[in-house]
């Protein structure tokens, strides 16, 4: 049976990755034929001409989406819809009453209030338009045949906070192609021990933080490759390497894991990062911060060591303790890798994803 699938998939941030990831799995997928729909604030179009809309991404991408859906309709028939992430799926609710629906979620719009400021999002101050924002998620939720989060964190928000049969929810995280990311790590490397840290948007991953703990107590020891897309002042420091806007799962990017013998990323606010994913698949012991779901993704002590956000000296001091012992970067190196295999591997867990798809399609 060909399942004939509609991908309505948010392109911004970490959730472009994502989406390519995810298309180079279901290429593999004989019983799938997709139709993409991607959804991107660098695509203009009439929503961007009305006050309120085009200040709100939420209204934007939903209106967007569900615009994109309708027109996709009129040529193709849909067995399935998929919707990446709920923001794009507020407006489907007539959608999904005609056609099996899931709708995923790196977070809930709970969970990413808590952690919003260092993306300059803050909830409303005046009640009455966050509880319309949560009644009209609630509703998307509930008419949804299943949902899907990356994480315990979210599957919690779900139950909780929206009222969510636990049973309609499903925990599926992410992955990454484990093969390609593969790195053979024959010695542990002598100092100066190299570190990486990969985030387009340097601020909010606790760059400047991260410069801070290398200019006061690393740059003796260690070296710092940084991916991202600001701009970066490295002025006094000694052995840092600014790469700029180096696009995901190229060899370039890949090359910089490979020769990394540590990944440092102090982000102020993440749900559950790819790059982190990458990262372990590759064989790096990850030093990051304790927001969002980052515990449920890196084991502290085990896979690498989990800091307070914004405290250089803590992010200073978990690094100093692989730098001066090779023999635990070694064990945590292993140890990272094995964890991505088994929870981040893109087969079993895009496979899993599908599987969702197909049986709602069934069901329906």
């Amino acid at each position: 049976m060909a399942y004939r699938l509609g991908f309505v998939m948010e392109q911004t941030l970490g959730h472009i990755t994502h989406a390519e990831n995810f298309r180079n799995w279901i290429a593999k997928d004989s019983d799938v034929v997709p139709t993409w729909i991607p959804v991107s604030p660098e695509v203009p179009d009439r929503w961007d001409d009305v006050p309120v809309v085009r200040r709100n991404w939420t209204l934007r991408a939903s209106l967007r989406a569900r615009e994109q859906v309708q027109a996709a309709l009129r040529s193709t028939r849909l067995d399935g819809l998929f919707f990446h992430t709920q923001v794009t799926a507020i407006f489907a609710r007539r959608l999904m009453a005609n056609i099996p629906t899931v709708v995923s979620m790196d977070a809930t719009p709970l969970n990413f209030d808590s952690i919003g400021n260092p993306y300059q999002h803050q909830p409303s101050e005046f009640w009455p338009v966050e509880s319309f924002k949560n009644a009209v998620n609630r509703r998307a939720f509930k008419k949804a045949r299943r949902l899907i989060t990356w994480h315990q964190w979210g599957m919690h928000s779900l139950i909780h906070d929206y009222g969510i049969d636990a049973e309609k929810v499903v925990v599926i995280p992410p992955g990454v192609d484990v093969d390609k990311w593969k790195v053979t790590r024959d010695a542990v490397s002598q100092r100066p021990v190299r570190l990486l840290f990969v985030g387009g948007n340097f601020r909010r991953k606790g760059g400047e933080f991260l410069l801070e703990a290398f200019r006061q107590d690393l740059m003796e020891d260690c070296e710092l490759d940084i991916v991202t897309r600001e701009s970066v002042d490295t002025r006094g420091m000694r052995g840092v390497r600014v790469h700029y806007n180096l696009a995901p799962n190229t060899p370039e990017l890949m090359k910089l894991y490979a020769r990394a013998d540590l990944f440092t990323f102090p982000t102020l606010a993440d749900t559950l990062p790819l790059a982190v994913m990458e990262a372990m698949a590759s064989g790096l012991p990850v030093i990051t911060t304790t927001v969002g779901a980052l515990r449920e993704e890196v084991d502290d002590g085990i896979t690498g060591f989990l800091v307070p956000p914004r405290d250089a000296k803590a992010l200073a001091e978990a690094t100093m303790r692989l730098v001066s012992n090779p023999a635990l970067r070694r064990d945590m190196s292993t140890a990272a890798r094995q964890a991505a295999v088994q929870r981040f591997n893109g087969s079993q867990n895009y496979a899993h994803l599908l599987a969702v798809c197909k049986n709602c399609v069934d069901a329906g």
